[in-house]
């Protein structure tokens, strides 16, 4: 199978399938390939926080035109995957000099299905752009094709719980792994002092919790496979056994009132009231911290500000870290060198990720009292421990360090999301005598970040190439396929 992620996260999706029981891990640009049975299949998309989708590959083979394409699809077994009664959509992946039409193609594998069933059956399955029964992938790299069904349907990044959102809302899969990244497993306060619509709020209080990012999905694609096992899923879906206590607390602010009113109306879509604690307040008017704690924030970095205010808002972020968070690890990400430099401490830890089109980093200031010559002679005198209470940081102030600012790129369109049912709690776990039926209506489809229909589109949120690298510790699986530089 293949999980898809964002650029950055591959190392904390990998881990998050090993803990879910997956062999034979390798890690490409933005996906991890694995194997396992159905059940894992089903965990994947019900517990993963990191992935977008996951493909199970069905076919693979090598063509150097559409016609080639046309052959080797028609040689599936279709009707192992897709029924007469049911209704299917193609998304094709291009990367070849060899074609130069990924629509063409996808009209190519959509008439060999097709023909396939016309020629054995003489009826045929009907397509449908949005809410198929069967989601198709078929992806090219050069001349290696890999066909695979899309396991998730919608993204999985669309939790579920989003009643409302502000401009440019944090993609929730981008959210779960800043926070990931940092270690945090609820063991303090978190806080985020530039909220927006409260994504990392809630992705933080459900890691907290350990509440599986499925809870609240209205349906995932396997649900409509021929060979759906719902007592499975059900036994998936109902077993609470994993959750937890959390005994802090996660504080959200924001400058703007519309955008707390939207935080409040997810957070109760979330059910998470009781640990999530919403306010007003611009970050300058932050005097005291809640101890102890870890701060994490996506401060603006768009168009609505203009540069000398972006830079003057950034100044202000470095001076209350300093006086008002010590004892805290403070991660920010952002995407402009001098916006970092105009924090004017100096990270201890530099990440590299993508925001939608945007390369940022994803940065971390570990806060101490003092200067920094203090902190190393403390340190010394320890004899190479850290102060006790102090961060262990280099969160010093740096002076004279003006570097070039890095290139940019526009801002990727924001994108609508489905409407959601507003919750006023979690939704309730499954008794015994309730069928699948009986769950909230099924969302509508229309999934901004990958477009669907026998024409699909790279997504603007979750298909960005970047450069992978570093030592990868898993180990290699035994089917070595064509997703190492896997794109949606």
């Amino acid at each position: 199978m293949v999980a898809k992620t964002l650029y950055g996260l591959e190392e904390i999706l990998a881990g998050e399938l090993l803990s879910l029981g997956a062999n034979d891990l390798q890690i490409g640009r933005r996906m991890v390939s694995f194997t396992g049975d159905k059940e894992l299949l089903y965990k994947a998309n019900f517990y993963c926080r990191t992935a977008l989708r996951i493909l199970k590959p069905i076919y693979h083979f090598k063509a150097k035109d559409a016609d080639t394409v046309y052959k080797e699809v028609k040689k599936v077994e279709w009707e192992k995957y897709l029924s007469l009664d049911k209704t299917f959509a193609i998304d094709s992946v291009i990367y070849s000099e060899d074609f130069n039409h990924s629509k063409f193609v996808a009209y190519r594998t959509k008439d060999a299905i097709v023909d396939y069933f016309m020629e054995k059956m003489q009826k045929r399955p009907s397509v449908r752009v949005n809410n198929p029964d069967l989601y198709i992938n078929i992806h090219i790299s050069h001349n290696d094709c890999t066909l695979s069904i899309d396991s998730s349907g919608e993204s999985l990044h669309k939790r579920g719980y989003r009643v409302g959102q502000t401009e440019a809302p944090l993609n929730e899969v981008l959210a779960a792994g800043m926070i990931l990244k940092t270690g945090w497993k609820g063991e303090s306060n978190f806080v985020d002092p530039m909220c927006g619509s409260g994504t990392l709020l809630i992705e933080a209080a459900m890691i907290a919790l350990n509440i599986a990012p499925g809870i609240y999905r209205k349906e995932f694609a396997f649900q409509k496979w021929i060979d759906y096992d719902e007592e499975l899923f059900d036994r998936i879906y109902n077993d609470d056994s994993g959750e937890r206590t959390f005994d802090f607390k996660c504080y959200g602010s924001d400058i703007s009132q519309a955008a707390i009113d939207v935080a409040l109306e997810n957070v109760r879509g979330a059910g998470l009231v009781k640990y999530i604690d919403l306010s007003v307040k611009p970050f300058q008017q932050y005097t005291e911290a809640p101890k102890p704690g870890i701060l994490v924030t996506n401060p603006p970095y768009g168009e609505r500000l203009s540069s000398r205010d972006l830079l003057n808002l950034y100044s202000m972020i470095g001076e209350r870290l300093k006086h008002v968070f010590t004892g805290y690890k403070a991660w920010i990400i952002s995407y402009k060198e001098e916006f970092f430099d105009k924090i004017g401490l100096h990270p201890c830890e530099r990440i590299k990720l993508m925001n939608g089109s945007l390369e940022c980093e994803y940065r971390c200031y570990e806060m101490f009292e003092g200067t920094n010559k203090d902190y190393k002679k403390a340190l010394s005198e320890r004899g190479g421990e850290r102060p006790e209470g102090a961060a262990r940081s280099r969160g010093f102030e740096r002076s004279g360090d003006n570097r070039q600012e890095r290139s940019t790129r526009r801002f990727a369109v924001p994108r609508g999301e489905d409407d959601e049912e507003r919750f006023q709690g979690r939704p309730p776990r499954k008794s015994e005598n309730r069928s699948w039926g009986d769950r909230p209506a099924k969302m509508r489809y229309r999934d901004g970040d990958d477009r669907r229909g026998f024409g699909g589109r790279k997504g603007s949120g979750d298909n960005r190439r970047g450069d992978g690298g570093g030592k990868r510790p898993f180990k290699k699986p035994k089917y070595r396929g064509n997703y190492g530089d896997y794109e949606d």
